[in-house]
């Protein structure tokens, strides 16, 4: 089978490899459909923090069961199935707690551990969900919306709460669509225009393009009538759309980090004591986060093939990766087609 890997930044090669074997209590899956995500993205530049070359990527995608025995998860062969691409120990003390999201040993999928980039892969039983019949382009986005979700159930958001996501890529955009579904409302800002437009188009309240950080300021306090937001999520993972996220949030606000960086950020933090902040980190995303999610996309209250706006060949994933580097203030979800 052909597989891809990021060899080095810069350096998307495909390879051929052996077909895997299941093991007992794994179903043997083909690949349909995969995203790059922002993660992805950086692992090619050169900027993820957790990811180790050479590596095949990818961890959001749809598959056909091809091989799968007699089991009590009502998986059958043939079915178009997604997976949870977070492996934890089950030994350390989160996973002892229950917050298997938030393992100590972490290894997700194309990150940590061999990717989903593959014609073929292996997958634990438990870790397989049914797409209950979602188009399989749509299924393979049900992850990264997990992320986003995962972070605004961390909030606690709820009606009528202002909301302002940093970030209008994928997962900010993903985050704003949930924020909306628990009834908020809900601002986006980014430095594009052109994903602006995008996160209009999905019924963001209303949108903040940053061009410095005087209009940006001004824009929250006129927004907000100067009291601030009450929640604020960070989708970006840089330093100054960490800081732009403490200066928007209100007083008693709460901020939840989702976005993954690497660069260090000096900043005044006792504003987290005087404005008694409630700051969350996000990581991951859980099971019922993808049991919810499947049931909310299948009723059709998330419109979710909107935020696709690329698809690739496999066999062109190496030009995937390169355009979405290039042109990343314009592309949303880019998705590799292994059919």
């Amino acid at each position: 089978m052909k597989s891809v890997f990021i060899e080095n930044p810069h350096q998307v090669v495909m390879k051929d490899l052996p077909c895997p074997v299941r093991k007992p209590g794994e179903a043997l899956l083909k690949l349909l459909y995969g995203g790059i995500c922002g993660s992805d993205l950086g692992s090619y530049r050169g900027t993820f923090a957790y990811f180790s070359y050479p590596r095949t990527p990818g961890h959001e995608f749809s598959a056909e069961i091809v091989e799968v025995d007699d089991n009590g998860y009502g998986l059958k062969q043939g079915m178009v199935v997604t997976c949870n691409p977070y492996f934890n120990c089950g030994e350390c003390y989160s996973c002892r707690r229950g917050l298997v999201n938030a393992c100590m040993d972490n290894q997700t999928m194309g990150v940590q551990r061999e990717g989903a980039f593959s014609e073929y892969i292996t997958m634990p039983l438990e870790r397989i969900y049914d797409g209950k019949g979602l188009d399989p382009r749509v299924l393979a986005v049900i992850e990264p919306l997990c992320i986003s979700y995962h972070g605004v159930k961390r909030a606690e958001v709820k009606e009528f709460d202002k909301v302002l996501i940093v970030g209008a890529g994928t997962i900010g955009i993903l985050a704003a669509i949930a924020a909306k579904q628990k009834g908020a409302i809900v601002y986006i800002t980014d430095v594009s225009e052109v994903k602006l437009q995008l996160a209009r188009e999905f019924g963001v309240d209303g949108t903040i393009c940053v061009n410095n950080s005087y209009s940006y300021q001004k824009a929250v306090d006129e927004i907000t009538g100067g009291s601030g937001f009450d929640v604020t999520i960070e989708a970006v993972g840089l330093p100054s759309t960490f800081q732009n996220c403490i200066d928007a949030a209100a007083f008693g606000g709460k901020m939840v980090l989702i976005g993954v960086g690497k660069k260090n950020l000096d900043f005044n933090f006792t504003m987290i004591q005087k404005k008694e902040l409630n700051v969350y980190g996000s990581r991951n995303s859980l099971k019922p986060d993808f049991l919810e999610l499947i049931d909310l996309v299948r009723e059709g209250k998330i419109p979710l093939e909107k935020i696709i706006t690329n698809t690739y060949k496999f066999d062109e994933a190496p030009r995937a990766f390169r355009e979405l580097d290039e042109n990343a203030g314009e592309m949303l979800k880019v998705l590799i087609d292994f059919t």
